[in-house]
């Protein structure tokens, strides 16, 4: 066979290695080239979407070890009558505390979550939607959400992991905001 005779395999390889081809010269001409798809790494998975803390439930009767319920009744302008707390967790270290009213109902509830920021982030805007609410910031760099809800009110802040989240039977904000600036001090958080 001739020099100008032999085949000689070139390979071209465009788009960083995601698709190549092979052609084949032989004496001058060369051959369609062929498409060969390759696998190449895969797309990483989305990441799973950040879910906040449930809320808690009030398990037993006791009292609220970081919040006195004269604090709660200076704030929320109704008499506390009885105080619930709920268990805690790895990311509940101190139990939420649930104030009743003279009916029987909540009139307050403080919340603390410690995780990952990701995770405080989510949990205060489940509780107070960032769409939804108005803008909550405390000192200390402290922030979130605070407003209205059907039952009443709830402020919502968090920083680095670490979420406060207070809710009230009041329509206002404040008392909530004044008793999460309380807890946040009593716990030195």
């Amino acid at each position: 066979m001739s020099p100008s005779r032999r085949c000689r395999p070139v390979i071209g390889i465009l788009a960083a290695g995601l698709l190549s081809f092979v052609t084949v010269a032989c004496g001058g001409r060369s051959a369609t080239p062929t498409p060969i798809e390759h696998a190449g790494p895969a797309a990483p998975a989305p990441p799973a979407a950040i879910q906040p803390v449930a809320p808690p439930a009030p398990v037993a009767d006791g009292l609220c070890r970081y919040l006195p319920a004269a604090a709660v009744q200076a704030a929320n302008g109704e008499r506390v009558v009885a105080v619930r707390i709920s268990d805690t967790g790895p990311t509940q270290p101190q139990p939420a505390c649930f104030f009743l009213a003279a009916n029987g109902t909540v009139q307050l509830r403080t919340w603390i979550v410690v995780a990952t920021p990701q995770v405080a982030r989510a949990t205060v805007d489940a509780a107070a939607p960032m769409a939804s609410s108005d803008l909550a910031a405390l000192p200390g760099g402290w922030s979130g959400g605070s407003q209205p809800t059907t039952d009443g009110a709830v402020f919502a802040v968090s920083r680095q992991g670490t979420a406060v989240v207070i809710t009230t039977n009041q329509r206002q904000t404040i008392g909530a905001r004044r008793i999460a600036e309380q807890v946040i001090a009593a716990l030195g958080l």
